[in-house]
């Protein structure tokens, strides 16, 4: 089953990030679009329906996966590979730098939400 993640503005809910046979999928929620005090997450991923696509991990959101000391750390303690780009942001950006954060949606929810 592919991994995904809430992707939260503040307290915000945002839209979902998915790992796909393919690479990676981010797609913003309905609900946020239809906000007129909602903004994009990022310059180069401006607010739409459709969803933004990548054979490797969204530039954005491997963006602000740790790197150095904290990978290093990562790779050492909670046994990640640092080449698992969705482990690591489901991982260490659920309370990252800056307004963005990750969390990892539950397979229950999962189930739920592709249901609907």
């Amino acid at each position: 089953m592919a991994r995904r993640g809430r992707v939260f503005y503040k307290d915000k809910f945002v839209g979902v990030i998915s790992e796909t046979e393919d690479g990676y999928s981010f797609k913003y929620d309905d609900n946020y679009l239809n906000d007129i005090n909602s903004n994009a997450i990022s310059f180069i991923m401006p607010l739409r329906k459709e969803s933004y696509e990548s054979s490797t991990m969204i530039p954005f959101f491997d963006g602000i996966i740790p790197e150095g000391w904290l990978l290093d750390l990562a790779q050492r303690n909670w046994k990640v590979d640092s080449r698992d780009r969705m482990g690591l942001l489901l991982l260490f950006c659920k309370d990252c730098i800056g307004a963005i954060s990750v969390i990892e949606e539950q397979a229950e929810e999962s189930d739920e939400n592709e249901a609907k």
